[in-house]
């Protein structure tokens, strides 16, 4: 798999807290240019991906499996995207990639599209992965108005087991994967993830 450089990913189970430490960053980074990124993107794809999250739209599995795939390529690969801007000396950081894909997606449509979607797309340089229990993100979701179709307990409980196998083979093929326990307070988590960014070869030229 390639490996991109200057790239980082978070992961984790809806309510793990991705969200809130993408936000984080500008607060623990400031000598190296930070391009803070999500999936699903605000393109009209990912917009549209989004009205099927909120369950405004509906389709089937495989198309939302496609749907993923066609706008993290052009997330990676289009004018002003994630190759383009780590290939210039940026950060990018992005709350969920391609391992969301084939953990959510392949609960919905089995394993091997997404599987065979994603094989192409490089892997980040860092993917850390916030660990919580799926009982406890649960409870951090009851604060939303509304549920998206996978925030229930029963698939969140399936695709936490799936982050482990999946996560297991991408060590496997080169990325490097970091594990923080989510459950801990905001601020230990913050310091945690701020020691695993620092220690990226772009903060140590």
């Amino acid at each position: 798999m390639e490996i991109l450089k200057n790239f980082v990913v978070f992961e984790g189970l809806d309510g793990s807290g991705t969200t809130t430490q993408l936000n984080t960053l500008d607060d623990i980074i400031h000598h190296v240019p930070v391009h803070k990124t999500y999936e699903p993107t605000d393109s009209i794809i990912g917009k549209i991906i989004r009205q099927c999250l909120g369950k405004e739209l509906k389709f089937t599995a495989e198309t939302l499996a496609y749907l993923f795939a066609a706008d993290r390529n052009e997330h990676l690969f289009g004018l002003g995207g994630i190759k383009e801007r780590c290939e210039r000396g940026e950060l990018v950081v992005s709350d969920r990639y391609l391992p969301s894909s084939l953990v959510y997606q392949g609960l919905s449509c089995g394993e091997e599209l997404p599987a065979r979607l994603n094989e192409k797309f490089p892997g980040p340089e860092l993917l850390i992965y916030f660990d919580l229990d799926a009982e406890t993100a649960q409870k951090r979701l009851s604060r939303r108005p509304q549920k998206e179709i996978f925030e229930y307990l029963d698939f969140q409980i399936r695709a936490g087991e799936l982050y482990k196998k999946i996560l297991r083979n991408l060590s496997s093929r080169g990325i490097r994967i970091e594990i923080i326990n989510a459950a801990l307070p905001l601020e230990e988590v913050t310091l945690k993830v701020r020691e695993k960014i620092l220690n990226l070869p772009i903060f140590n030229r």
